[in-house]
């Protein structure tokens, strides 16, 4: 399978704009309209290889997002922290490396507090702070408390699947420390995959029928709204949707509008007008979805005047949890374990054959979600400004989803104190066009505790539980990570291990 790299086009961009004027912020409404308005869209488990900008051989039609990345700039080597999802959304919430939290590894659990500290800093808390009307909508996943009828924690906690899942819960009483106490001022979405229940800000509201999980135990549930999977996406997507009609209409202050959907993980649910759509199956059909509901957001923009004063980012959180997907391949038995991802003998046979169509959610990229390697870890990363960031042009500075907090802290003028996003740099000017960051390195993270630390062209990737054992590979010359160079490089090796271990040692 020939999956070809996108490379940097096109001539440098140095455009800096009139930045003097937005970096300004105040109180007031006159001057918070300067701002731009701030819409991050983040894919969950989408694949490195999945979109048709970032993969030629893509079976997978993505125009919107493929539009998004011609008008914007898009990055090559841009980092989620962690393989999984609620590490990599802390440090995009944090611009801190997640291991630093109470959750040294992996998901957080059904009903577990949130990973950020009382009072920590995040995201939508500085824009909030600037002036901005904050709201999410999806996929929160980064710890939240409910109350209950007795008192006790919540049956299920802890877990990743309960039989009596939430039967304690108190449904009437509002939840706390979720996204309503960590910077977002309207919140429509659930808390937790597994836990599955829906929040409106503070209150359930709903709860998603999923084949993994079950909420039915609970009592005093009459007022809330059942979702089936597939309903879930449209209906965050309408949400979002109100959100911004809401702002044209009020004229309010800039706003930052978290579009978090539940997509494509799995269990995977695409809608029955997209069944079928692609040759890359049913997680085909469901990133195709996305994109369909991401034009939406995308064409409320343009049509009505917002363009050229709003921020579009998009990124996933992981790499997909496949390796190769198909028509001819089922893709129903996969579980959030990833034992599941494996094939048939007679899928074997065929993939063997070479006389499918065989769509590779991660591209060349050795690994999938959860693992250490590149495609667990990479993901596309689009930035648009027009006017500020180049249209069509293509990066391969370091990046890593830590860097977002600063980087629109800059933009937006706001100081972050001494001690905040302790991993994060400010990445403006690569967006901007200029060819160097200023970030030296990137740390990821396996779902265990297997650690990267990507510096230049090289990767470093050593386990905790092992620490004098490591492997090295020339990202540059080998994408795939298939050559381990450890050997004949040993001085570099251990230059880099050095390097990496007070980051994973210093908790």
């Amino acid at each position: 399978m020939n999956f070809k790299y996108r490379r940097q086009l096109g001539k440098r961009f140095l455009g800096i704009g009139v930045l003097g004027l937005i970096l300004l912020s105040s109180c007031n409404q006159e001057t918070n309209q300067k701002l731009p308005n701030i819409i991050f869209i983040f894919a969950d488990d989408l694949g490195y290889g999945d979109l048709g900008a970032y993969n030629e051989e893509s079976l997978i039609p993505t125009p919107n997002l493929d539009k998004l990345a011609a008008e914007g700039i898009s990055l090559t080597n841009a980092y989620c922290p962690v393989s999984v999802c609620s590490p990599s959304r802390y440090a995009l919430m944090t611009g801190t490396y997640p291991w630093r939290s109470w959750n040294k590894h992996g998901v957080l659990r059904n009903y577990s507090k949130s990973m950020m500290e009382p009072g920590q800093l995040t995201l939508p808390q500085i824009l909030k702070d600037a002036g901005y009307v904050t709201a999410g909508f999806g996929k929160w996943h980064l710890g939240a408390q409910f109350p209950t009828l007795d008192g006790e924690k919540p049956v299920g906690h802890g877990t990743f699947f309960h039989e009596d899942n939430g039967a304690n819960i108190d449904l009437s009483k509002p939840v706390w420390d979720g996204p309503i106490d960590h910077g977002f001022m309207h919140w429509v979405g659930f808390s937790c995959a597994s836990e599955c229940w829906v929040l409106t800000d503070k209150m359930v509201t709903g709860t998603i029928d999923h084949d993994f999980y079950t909420t039915e135990k609970a009592q005093n549930q009459e007022h809330i709204r059942h979702f089936g999977l597939d309903e879930y996406l449209p209906y965050v997507t309408d949400k979002s949707m109100e959100f911004l009609k809401d702002h044209v209409a009020s004229k309010d202050d800039p706003f930052f509008l978290y579009y978090s959907p539940y997509v494509p993980h799995i269990p995977l649910a695409p809608g029955k007008e997209f069944d079928g759509k692609t040759d890359a199956g049913t997680y085909g059909d469901y990133v195709h979805e996305l994109d369909v509901r991401i034009g939406q957001i995308l064409r409320f923009v343009e049509e009505n005047d917002l363009s050229d004063n709003t921020i579009i980012m998009f990124a996933s959180d992981n790499g997909s949890t496949f390796s190769l997907t198909s028509r001819f391949l089922d893709t129903s038995n996969t579980t959030n374990n990833l034992s599941g991802n494996q094939f048939s003998d007679e899928e074997q046979a065929l993939i063997d054959s070479d006389t499918i169509p065989l769509h590779a959610p991660n591209g060349i990229l050795k690994g999938r979600k959860g693992s250490i390697w590149e495609g667990g870890v990479r993901t596309p990363f689009i930035a648009k400004w027009p006017g500020h960031f180049p249209a069509g042009q293509w990066s391969g500075e370091l990046f890593a989803l830590n860097d977002v907090m600063p980087t629109l802290a800059s933009i937006v003028g706001f100081s972050l104190p001494e001690g905040s996003a302790k991993d994060a740099y400010d990445m403006l000017p690569v967006l901007q066009g200029n060819e160097k960051g200023n970030r030296p390195n990137v740390v990821v993270q396996s779902s265990g505790n297997a650690f990267g630390f990507r510096k230049g062209d090289y990767k470093f990737i050593l386990s905790k539980d092992s620490l004098k054992v490591g492997q090295l590979y020339d990202l540059a010359n080998d994408p795939s990570e298939t050559n381990d160079i450890i050997e004949a490089r040993m001085d570099l090796a251990k230059a880099m291990r050095d390097e990496l271990l007070p980051y994973i040692t210093e908790n």
